[in-house]
């Protein structure tokens, strides 16, 4: 694995095309009209700053962990372009979740844990979906059809 990444080839032409695809991939993740890496980044280590310690709710929360923040990056970094950007937060169990959220009945949770586990739940109308899925370095093709249901007209 390279920067989270499976590496897909060893000779050195798959090395150029993978590393020229993550160069290629960072500058679109970081200009205005195709990506807002850098403010979800932010956002990601606020999160993680004010909720790393024990008790950070005063409701004796478990801090999250740097294998939750590096799973949820990981997350993060894996959404294709161009797609909505998630609202950050934590959970008491020391997770870190991510929402993407078009109205109170049309909402979309992914709770990203530490040891590369997706819980999420969603909300379409009447309609709940839940689940788990394992994370290993690409989001689940389910979990992105789910996100795509929120913003569905």
């Amino acid at each position: 694995m390279t920067n989270g990444l499976p590496t897909l080839g060893f000779s050195d032409a798959a090395q150029y095309v993978q590393d020229s695809t993550r160069l290629g991939r960072c500058q679109l993740h970081g200009s205005n009209v195709f990506g807002n890496e850098s403010a979800l980044r932010d956002e990601l280590a606020t999160v993680w700053e004010e909720c790393r310690e024990p008790n950070w709710d005063g409701f004796h929360a478990l801090p999250v962990s740097r294998d939750a923040l590096r799973s949820a990056y990981c997350f993060l970094e894996s959404l294709p372009l161009g797609f909505p950007a998630p609202s950050i937060g934590a959970e008491p169990d020391g997770a870190l979740t991510l929402e993407w959220h078009r109205s109170a009945r049309r909402t979309f949770s992914v709770s990203v844990s530490p040891d590369d586990e997706l819980h999420f739940a969603a909300l379409f109308g009447p309609n709940r979906v839940y689940g788990t899925e394992a994370f290993f370095g690409e989001v689940p093709e389910s979990i992105l059809d789910l996100i795509r249901r929120v913003y569905a007209a």
